[in-house]
Parts: C-alpha cells; sequence; structure tokens
C-alpha cells in the first residue's frame, strides 16, 4: 500500500463522475453504487470474446431483480447455485432455457423447481444426486440437459476457501479413479437424462492462466474415455478481479485465448470439439461498484497506530474476515490527494475481526463524518450481507446516464422482526 492517491482506474467512471456525497445524504449509508453502464461492458466483452451463448453470469456474486434483467438483456445465461437464486431469476423474468443450476446438496424440491421450468443446464454434482435428478425426471416426464461436474485435482493458486478443483473438495466428481468417468457414462446411458458435456470450477480469484489448461488436460482425458460425444465443455469461472492498485489488470480476451489454446493443446484429436462455456462472477460485477461509508469515529493508539470506524462493516463486506481480502480506501471528497495515513478501517460490529481494509491508507485529518469509499466491491459484498448485530442491510443503487434509481432499498429497524413469531 502506497501513499498516492487511489488508483483511478479502481473507480467506475459513472462513480467518478457522480456527486456521490448527494448520493449518501439521499440513499444513507452504508450503500452500494453500481455503475450499470460498466457492468453492461463487462457483460459485452465476455460475449465479445466467447461468443452468443457460452456465457453464463454467476449470480452468488450479485443477484437481484435488476441484476438478473440486465444479464438478461446483455444475452448471457445466469448460473443458478440455489433455489433461492433461481426463484428470484425467474420472478425477474429470465428465461429458463438460459439458466444453469448448480449446486453440490441439491434438493428434492430445488431440483423440481428446476425441472418444471424447464432449466437450460443441470450441473450434476454427486451420485446421490444423480439418483434424485433420475427419480424426479422419470416422475415429472421431462429430459433435463445434465453436466457432470469433475474435480480434476488442480492447484489454483488462491485462498484454500475459494479453491474448488482439488481433489480434498465437496464439489463433483474426481477424476481420480475413474469416478467423473463412470458419472459421465451413467448420465449418458441414462433414460432419463441428457449428457450434454462435463464441467469443472477449479476456484475463485485466480490471477494466472495457466490453471485452466492443467483442467482441459484432465477433462479431456475423462472424454477420451467416453463412447458418448462431450458436446459442451464448461470450465466456470474463477477469474480475478483487481482490488488493489497492485492487483495485475486481468483481460478477458487473454482468459478466452487461453481456455482456447488448452482445448486445442489438450483434446483428443479424435473427437469434436466441444463448445466451450464459462460462469464468471467475480470478474462481471466486482470492479463495477463501490461502497459508501460514514466515519463515526477516528481513534489514535499511540504506539499502536489509529482505527478509523465506519458505519457498517463486516455485516456488509465479510471477505476480509473471512480471506484475508485486502481492499483500498479512499475520501471521495479528496480523491486526488496523497494518502500518508496509515490506519485500519474497521467496522461498528461487536468484532475485533470486524476489518475492512487491515492497511489502509488516507489523507491526513480524517474526521467523523468524512464519507468513505472502498471501490471494487460489486461481487461478494451485497450478496453475503447479513444482519449480524441486528444491523439492517445496505441499499443498493444502479447509476446511469447520471441518474440513480435504488434496485435494492435499505433494510428497515421493522424488517428485522419481520419474520419473528411472537406466541402467546
Amino acid at each position: 500500500m502506497t501513499s498516492a492517491p487511489v488508483d483511478p482506474s479502481l473507480v467506475p467512471p459513472a462513480v467518478r463522475a457522480a456527486d456521490v456525497e448527494a448520493l449518501a445524504d439521499e440513499f444513507g449509508t452504508p450503500l452500494f453504487v453500481y455503475d450499470e453502464d460498466a457492468l453492461r461492458q463487462r457483460c459485452r466483452a465476455y460475449v465479445g470474446a466467447l461468443g452468443t451463448g457460452n456465457v453464463a453470469y454467476a449470480a452468488k456474486a450479485f443477484l437481484c431483480t435488476a441484476m438478473a434483467r440486465l444479464v438478461a438483456d446483455e444475452g448471457l445465461h445466469l448460473d443458478v447455485a440455489t433455489g433461492g437464486e433461481q426463484h428470484v431469476a425467474l420472478q425477474a423474468g429470465f428465461p429458463a432455457d438460459r439458466l444453469v443450476v448448480h449446486g453440490n446438496n441439491k434438493s428434492d424440491d430445488e431440483l423440481d423447481a428446476a425441472l418444471r421450468a424447464g432449466a437450460g443446464r443441470i450441473v450434476a454434482d454427486s451420485s446421490d444426486e444423480l439418483d434424485r435428478l433420475e427419480r424426479r425426471s422419470a416422475a415429472l416426464g421431462v429430459t433435463p440437459t445434465v453436466l457432470v461436474r469433475t474435480t480434476p485435482g488442480v492447484e489454483a493458486h488462491t485462498h484454500e476457501y475459494i479453491e474448488t478443483g482439488t481433489e480434498d473438495s465437496k464439489f463433483g466428481f474426481t477424476v481420480t479413479g475413474g469416478i467423473a468417468l463412470d458419472a459421465a457414462r451413467r448420465v449418458a446411458a441414462s433414460p432419463v437424462l441428457r449428457f450434454g458435456g462435463l464441467h469443472c470450477h477449479i476456484g475463485s480469484q485466480i490471477q494466472r492462466l495457466d490453471p485452466w489448461g492443467h483442467a482441459v488436460a484432465a477433462l479431456a482425458a475423462v472424454a477420451d474415455h467416453l463412447d458418448a460425444p462431450v458436446d459442451e465443455l464448461s470450465l466456470a469461472g474463477g477469474l480475478g478481479a483487481r482490488y488493489l492498485a497492485e492487483d495485475p489488470p486481468l483481460d478477458v480476451e487473454d482468459y478466452a485465448d487461453a481456455l482456447r489454446g488448452a482445448v486445442r493443446e489438450h483434446w483428443p484429436a479424435r473427437l469434436a470439439t466441444p463448445r466451450l462455456l464459462v460462469e464468471p462472477g467475480r470478474s462481471i460485477a466486482a470492479p463495477c461498484a463501490v461502497t459508501l461509508y460514514r466515519v463515526g469515529t477516528v481513534k489514535e493508539i499511540p504506539g499502536v497506530g489509529t482505527y478509523v470506524a465506519v458505519d457498517g462493516g463486516m455485516s456488509d463486506n465479510p471477505r476480509p474476515v473471512l480471506y484475508g481480502a485486502g481492499y483500498e480506501a479512499y475520501l471521495p471528497g479528496r480523491i486526488a490527494e496523497e494518502r500518508p495515513l496509515r490506519c485500519r478501517v474497521v467496522g461498528k460490529h461487536c468484532e475485533q475481526g470486524d476489518v475492512i481494509v487491515a492497511d489502509a491508507a488516507l489523507p491526513g485529518g480524517v474526521r467523523p463524518g468524512d464519507l468513505l469509499a472502498t471501490p471494487a466491491t460489486g461481487a461478494y459484498g451485497y450478496s453475503m450481507a447479513s444482519n449480524y448485530n441486528k444491523v439492517p442491510r445496505p441499499a443498493v443503487v444502479f447509476l446511469r446516464d447520471g441518474r440513480a434509481r435504488v434496485v435494492v432499498r435499505r433494510e428497515t429497524f421493522d424488517d428485522l422482526v419481520r419474520l419473528d413469531v411472537v406466541g402467546d
């Protein structure tokens, strides 16, 4: 972390141009502010690099009705991991045949909902799930397209909690021992399932391109022993986002070229080249938003350091607590100033670990009432938000053409007791 002004490329253009002080006054803080055009441009970059119909936005990164409609407008598919995500998508009018249904422990109700809706693909994650999927498909008289999720044993060079392609994973069928091959053969032979192809997800926030080559090689070995054609090869998501000034920029075209190159290198020559699918989430949503906070307390501890406490925290961004994730911080009203003050930006929760930016750089003279922002919070901020300490979740606004619209309203104290059941 340097004392230089925040890198302006970390702040979405519409946010840089906006009067964020006025937004904070109108909508309150904490506040998630998304640049809608930037979201659309990120979607278009993926479609341009990989083709229409080959990109599914990963809803877990950030989903609400407006986001589902934006993704639909841009022609992407939508990757949903739970019945709740699917419900939001369908309520938003998202086309069911463009849904990719994930999850490592799908319930019968979730499978039934996907089958009845006519979901375009279901990604099978276990033998138990295949048992249920065959029973439910037969009972409902439908033949879903199924991708078999594999765990190829690939080191993705990311945090262990978001590394999903190693053999010690709760997700998918391991390649070792022929388990993934057996699952693919089972789906291909099933009278009530259609084998669509192979799937893997090796991790998240990956900042190197070579791990996907290893993944393709492992899946190619499975395909080489199958009698059925592999129409689709999904390499899911995982491309990293740029959170800090020193993080490397990751180009979507380079990523797409690396995936296609891996398929050319490793796919068996005797087999038809499969259609390539991806499921980006973080790399679309993260760079397109900032979170606005109000500073409430500045506490200088001699010989220790300075704490700058804001009106949010781990309830609107748990990533620093969960993964030690790093963020920048800046004062929007002083965005071009040097940031010589080394401090820790913390939240208002009753946890010493409630840290938003562990090693922040801010301009000198930070005071209570100042507006503070953290960029690159568009993914896994609001979607992982909680009501810890009974703190209402923030509002979300989309900015476009100089206008702001609320797409998720701020929770109220009344919302905190809305689900309570009070007996006599």
